[in-house]
């Protein structure tokens, strides 16, 4: 037991503008709160970084205030296409779903994929994927982002996206992820979204890429934010390939998330590396985020200054 760490986690929930499209501060504290100290008890029974990702995105998936499974927005055809990823860190292997419908935990579809020859799949891969589990079809619909989508076909569309983090006016971000280190020193991250809303057909998010989703031996990255964004940044690489090549976690993902300032970029990410560091950065507004240290739960909500990152 002498050679075992204490294991860390951190969470998010998205990032964006305001909380009040979500039940205001205090509702989504509570919320996150609860799905961290479940998650980090498994972490402290001696389950796997893995394990323990593939249950804080079902808590997340399920959990309707967030955009990933139930309370997923539709895209521009009405129609709900979620997208979720899965890296070990310890095998540096990285299965993912793009554009999967009617199951309710996408990443668990992640997870079956992480022992496949073939290990990212799309709409039509995923869909035979779940036939062949025998998954029960789910439809993660809810009456909000349905309304949504009602609202905004009564105006033709007019608006870029949907309102996936809060006022429906402006919020325009919506991802969960979770990353974890066990008590063996492994790192894993986790990644699920619906996606910005009332985008094309077919778009592709950046939560089944490794530009959102991405860990090794060394750390572990899990990004919100504007898919696009985050795709021309290939934000969580960057951060682990720098902290891989001898950079800290924080200086890492302070150089990272200061280039995505200087490139206008709208995003958020979350980092935990081996040696325990527990890292974020916006340049969003805000970032829903929570985590246990070892010591305690606590979160980024009211986080609201110009410093770019934050860390423990």
């Amino acid at each position: 037991m002498s050679n075992q760490i204490t294991p860390k986690l951190i969470i998010h929930g998205g990032a964006g503008s305001s909380l009040k499209g979500k039940g205001g501060l205090e509702a989504v504290r509570e919320s996150l709160h609860n799905i961290v100290k479940e998650v980090y008890e498994l972490l402290l029974a001696g389950k796997s970084a893995n394990e323990a990702v593939i249950l804080g995105c079902q808590l997340l998936e399920d959990n309707e205030r967030f955009n990933a499974g139930t309370g997923s927005v539709l895209q521009s055809d009405g129609q709900i296409r979620m997208s979720a990823s899965l890296m070990d860190g310890e095998a540096q292997r990285f299965s993912g779903v793009i554009n999967v419908s009617r199951v309710k935990n996408p990443i668990e579809l992640a997870k079956t994929l992480q022992h496949k020859e073939d290990r990212v799949l799309s709409d039509y891969g995923s869909a035979q994927l779940l036939r062949e589990l025998g998954f029960p079809i789910y439809d993660p619909l809810t009456d909000l982002r349905l309304h949504e989508w009602i609202e905004e076909r009564k105006g033709n569309f007019s608006s870029k996206m949907a309102g996936v983090v809060a006022e429906a006016e402006n919020a325009r971000r919506g991802t969960i992820g979770v990353v974890a280190l066990d008590s063996m020193g492994r790192v894993s991250a986790g990644t699920s979204t619906g996606g910005k809303g009332l985008e094309y057909v077919g778009r592709v998010s950046d939560s089944a890429m490794p530009a959102g989703n991405y860990a090794n031996g060394v750390a572990g990255v899990s990004c919100t934010g504007i898919g696009e964004d985050i795709i021309d940044e290939c934000l969580a690489a960057k951060v682990v390939i720098r902290t891989t090549d001898g950079l800290s976690l924080s200086e890492a993902m302070h150089k990272s998330m200061a280039e995505a300032k200087e490139n206008k970029r709208d995003l958020g990410a979350i980092a935990l590396s081996r040696d325990g560091k527990i890292v974020w950065g916006k340049t969003s507004e805000i970032l829903l985020a929570a985590y246990h240290d070892g010591n305690g739960i606590n979160d980024s909500l009211e986080w609201n200054d110009d410093s770019l990152t934050d860390s423990i």
